[in-house]
């Protein structure tokens, strides 16, 4: 939930975010503050350009704030040098993006063992893990296919599953079925629902999609860079 912090995954603490273009300084966020607890699902919803990806880029490490604090699994984000943010991302954060980013020469099997590569696990222990993950998203049968084998919607899910293979902490979401026809995005936003309530993932989702964001306990709009109207929670 966000309001009262109590086990919170997420603090973000008047961020702001300005770009600079030559002279010219574009603020995309602008005094930005929010907790959001363990086990929430968040959608946030906005016009283009209200600075919905940046939040996300913050939240994950891969950007940082101009000033304000990020905090997310108990580390201020911009305290941590180069060679840290790469370890506690992989522990931390599973990302899913619109266009699945997965790699076509590579199996769905292959694809979703990447980021445990960068662990010290054994063969059959990686091996054990990626099984989990692809079957959980209804994949079992389909390991050994090519993303070219796969529908958009199986593409989906083979990165849902590679984002979830490590257990991370945070799940962030960047339009998930905005490259998906009507029923594949039905089983795509059935699948989060699972992860959320079953097995207590926490996850911010960006969406255009009023229809997305329905199935998330928490709504919160961004509009020119502020949190903009009430908090939708629901239970």
């Amino acid at each position: 939930m966000i309001g009262k912090e109590k086990e919170a995954i997420v603090r973000l603490e008047d961020v702001v975010k300005i770009y600079r273009r030559g002279s010219i300084a574009v603020e995309v966020l602008k005094g930005v503050s929010l907790t959001v607890e363990r086990g929430d699902f968040v959608a946030l919803m906005g016009p283009s350009g209200s600075g919905k990806t940046t939040l996300l880029n913050l939240l994950a490490g891969l950007d940082v704030p101009t000033a304000g604090r990020v905090v997310v699994a108990g580390e201020e984000t911009s305290r941590l040098g180069e060679s840290e943010l790469a370890p506690w991302r992989q522990r931390h954060i599973g990302f899913i993006f619109q266009l699945y980013n997965l790699i076509p020469v590579l199996t769905a099997f292959e694809n979703v063992e990447l980021p445990l590569t960068l662990f010290r696990l054994g063969a059959g222990e990686r091996r054990r893990k990626v099984e989990t993950a692809l079957r959980l998203v209804g994949l079992g049968d389909r390991m050994d296919h090519f993303p070219r084998q796969l529908s958009g919607g199986q593409e989906q899910r083979v990165s849902i599953a590679r984002s979830i293979v490590t257990d991370p902490t945070l799940l962030l979401a960047d339009e998930p079925t905005g490259d998906l026809d009507a029923k594949a995005a039905e089983g795509v936003l059935e699948l989060l629902t699972r992860l959320n309530r079953e097995l207590g993932k926490t996850i911010i989702m960006v969406t255009h999609d009023p229809h997305a964001a329905d199935i998330a306990r928490t709504l919160l709009h961004l509009e020119k860079g502020l949190l903009a109207g009430a908090v939708t929670r629901r239970s």
